[in-house]
């Protein structure tokens, strides 16, 4: 029976093609923790997390702290051991399990990852222009590229939100849906101040207005916004979906593998949306290939909607050889399809790394 034989646990440093600024800050790169688990028949696989402070309690530090305490402990157990060990420490950690545990869900061959069948699945794309000068050309290019979804984000400046709203919709002129995402920055007041002034036509929801602790404060925006609220950052687990059913006017409940711990623990999580009335969103616009394909993966059956799994369309250079197959706006993958990691890439964009077992392998 094949075990764990090597572990690699890495932190990068990913550049982007352009800025990606949200309420909470810019990025300019992405810094996933990435872990390579290698079995003793020789064969591999990967999960990673990118874990930035504001989103939960996890941070990078903790995260790697975790990967690093855990990895010597799943030496010489099966995956399915693995799975096992890791699984309740999603429940605390979900950010930093999500690393091992995909990895060991993939390296054990996990139903949802086979590619039996071929399969595609939109994407949304996010508005980018803060210069409402440049906001028609981007969208053009945007629809011209197959995007039929697209993404604003706001929580900068609330009159300034709507009048850029205002001329997103002008330029999109009903050919897209919009998201709005405050990613957390509005009081109670601004946001329902926000959600009450904006003109609903074309927004399909309104993203976590509020602090993710603060469910009162995200209630009152629900209660009052002119279009559904969608929760993220307030979601962690299956009691927090549960919560999020109680409160009028939250139509949608966005889950991301890494919040989630682990394949398996997404799609129950996806599953338990649907089931008490509400529609669930899918993925992680700040993951690589390697996190936006178990996602893309999970998706499969259980959204109905643009996945948000576009990070990979950031990056300056794919962590994929060959690129994560992506056309027309679409994830589309042939029948048979299995992902190949780029060493190469990983590498040159390895800041540091760690090793577990078989010391007799060059680093």
């Amino acid at each position: 029976m094949s075990r764990i034989a090597e572990i690699v646990v890495r932190r990068l440093k990913v550049p982007l093609t352009v800025p990606y600024k949200v309420s909470l800050r810019t990025f300019h790169d992405f810094e996933p923790l990435v872990a390579e688990l290698r079995d003793s028949d020789g064969r591999s696989a990967w999960g990673e997390a990118e874990i930035h402070e504001g989103y939960g309690h996890e941070t990078a530090e903790t995260g790697w702290a975790f990967c690093r305490r855990m990895a010597p402990q799943l030496l010489g157990r099966t995956p399915a051991e693995a799975i096992t060990f890791l699984s309740p420490a999603a429940a605390g950690d979900p950010h930093a399990a999500s690393i091992l545990l995909s990895a060991a869900e993939a390296l054990g061959d996990h139903p949802a990852l086979r590619t039996d069948q071929p399969f595609s699945l939109p994407l949304l794309a996010p508005v980018h222009s803060m210069n409402p000068s440049r906001i028609a050309d981007e969208v053009e290019t945007l629809l011209a590229d197959g995007f039929r979804t697209l993404k604003v984000k706001v929580g900068f400046d609330l009159a300034a939100d709507l009048d850029r709203l205002e001329s997103i919709q002008a330029a999109v002129a009903g050919r897209a849906s919009l998201r709005l995402d405050a990613n957390q920055a509005f009081s109670a007041k601004e946001g329902c101040d926000f959600a009450t002034a904006l003109d609903p036509q074309g927004i399909e929801l309104f993203e976590q207005p509020c602090d993710k602790e603060d469910w009162a404060a995200n209630a009152a925006v629900a209660a009052v916004s002119r279009v559904p609220v969608m929760l993220d950052e307030s979601i962690y687990g299956l009691s927090d979906i549960d919560r999020a059913a109680t409160i009028a006017g939250v139509g949608f409940v966005k889950l991301k593998l890494k919040k989630l711990g682990g394949m398996s623990r997404l799609i129950e999580g996806l599953e338990r949306i649907r089931a008490l009335g509400m529609e669930p969103v899918l993925g992680d616009g700040t993951a690589t290939e390697i996190g936006d394909w178990f996602e893309a993966c999970a998706a499969l059956g259980h959204i109905r909607n643009a996945g948000e799994m576009n990070g990979f369309l950031k990056l300056e250079t794919p962590l994929f050889e060959p690129p994560l197959p992506f056309a027309g706006g679409a994830i589309r993958v042939p029948r048979g399809y299995r992902p190949q990691v780029d060493l190469k890439a990983v590498e040159r964009f390895t800041v540091f790394r760690e090793r577990f077992g078989r010391p007799d392998r060059p680093p």
